[in-house]
């Protein structure tokens, strides 16, 4: 694995630069760099102004529409977006259901739905989790009945994240009771303006609205939106969540998250302070580790392997130093950042009432109570470890 950059590469990055600092909407830099709340307009902005300059889907080949990009090339876009506190590109179906259409999906799928998640025609959200059956997925109760044409899918999917801004989910399912738990599970599509669907918000600690539960009540699906055969659905969500989970390390966010740490503890001459030092100096080493893991993940990747066991270690190290930076920047602020207000999240400071603070102290609350969530989603690193631990050591 060669990690120095050549002169095309470097040339590459200065364009992602360029492009960046003069077409990234300002309205959206600000709400970003404040930790404001975004909205579905401001993802879908963004992301096709991508689509447009032909950089939304970095890893996909050539031929179903996307850049065919090195790794270099997609950690040095990576790494060139969290610089310009861009908002992250929705997972759900460039990353996650992309990949699992262009291995599992008939081409019919493929032609129908890859171009519309190109041009963020098709929100897509995770049907995963349920009641009961979160880090034990292959628990789960969501039943889909032969009917003509197709299935009728009742059940309950919970912590599903943007739900109320998709159009489009795909799901785990179960279709047949008999033997393991896992043989019994497909993996369906489900159009979210069907006859009985419903969404009902889940409030998190930060008061924002980003996950919900979905109930399916008699919903018809029909059999063309059925990914590989019947009893396939496990082996493909393990496929899914490899490349889910290798996402959420979340490398490059970090270095921007540490970047703005030090520039935060820089401002409040906290660097004197040997304890405050030496717990910055740890992360920024863990970090580094990190990202040297990371592309090796991503050359390996390249060279046509799915994501193993190293994407559980990343999931497990990656969230872990999301929290602990979420947990500096609090105390580099101190007392500042526990009040906030979800107004102010929203929208921002407004009128003549002036912030407590510096204006990043307060949506830091907010995040580091949102940071708790990520090393459970993905499934919980408890569940990782016992990965590792059967997959490398043989445990």
């Amino acid at each position: 694995m060669d990690l120095d950059f050549s002169p095309e590469d470097e040339a590459f990055r200065a364009q992602v630069r360029e492009f960046l600092a003069t077409q990234y909407p300002a309205d959206i830099r600000r709400k970003v760099e404040l930790g404001l709340a975004l909205g579905k307009d401001d993802y879908v902005r963004f992301q096709r102004l991508l689509y447009l300059k032909g950089w939304i889907a970095p890893s996909w080949p050539v031929e179903h529409g996307g850049c065919g990009w090195s790794a270099t090339r997609r950690y040095i876009f990576e790494d060139e977006l969290a610089a310009a506190d861009t908002p992250r590109i929705m997972p759900f179906g460039l990353k996650m259901l992309a990949p699992v259409l262009m291995a599992f999906g008939s081409p019919a799928q493929q032609q129908r739905f890859l171009p519309r998640i190109l041009s963020s025609e098709d929100w897509w959200c995770q049907g995963y989790s349920e009641p009961g059956a979160g880090s034990d997925l292959a628990s789960l109760r969501t039943r889909a009945e032969p009917v003509d044409g197709g299935y009728r899918v009742n059940g309950t999917k919970m912590w599903t994240t943007y739900a109320h801004y998709a159009n489009w989910m795909f799901a785990l399912v179960r279709t047949a009771s008999t033997g393991k738990k896992q043989e019994g599970i497909s993996f369906l599509l489900i159009d979210m303006h069907s006859k009985g669907v419903s969404v009902r918000p889940i409030i998190t600690i930060d008061g924002l609205h980003v996950v919900n539960q979905v109930f399916l009540e008699d919903v018809f699906v029909p059999a063309d939106c059925l990914v590989g055969g019947e009893g396939q659905g496990w082996t493909i969500a393990k496929f899914l969540l490899g490349h889910e989970r290798s996402n959420i390390a979340g490398v490059a966010r970090s270095k921007q998250q540490l970047r703005r740490l030090k520039r935060i503890a820089a401002e409040r001459r906290l660097l004197v302070d040997p304890r405050f030092a030496d717990q910055l100096a740890r992360i920024e080493i863990d970090l580094l580790a990190l990202e040297y893991t990371d592309l090796r993940a991503l050359w390996e990747e390249a060279a046509g392997h799915a994501p193993g066991p190293q994407a559980s270690l990343l999931k497990v190290r990656g969230t872990q130093i999301q929290q602990a930076i979420t947990e500096l920047l609090m105390q580099a602020v101190g007392p500042y950042a526990l009040p906030y207000d979800v107004a102010v999240l929203k929208h921002g400071w407004g009128g003549d009432e002036p912030p407590i603070g510096s204006d990043y102290a307060a949506p830091l609350a907010a995040s580091y109570f949102d940071a708790r969530k990520t090393s459970i989603y993905g499934g919980s690193n408890e569940i990782q470890k016992n990965i590792i631990a059967k997959a490398v050591f043989g445990l």
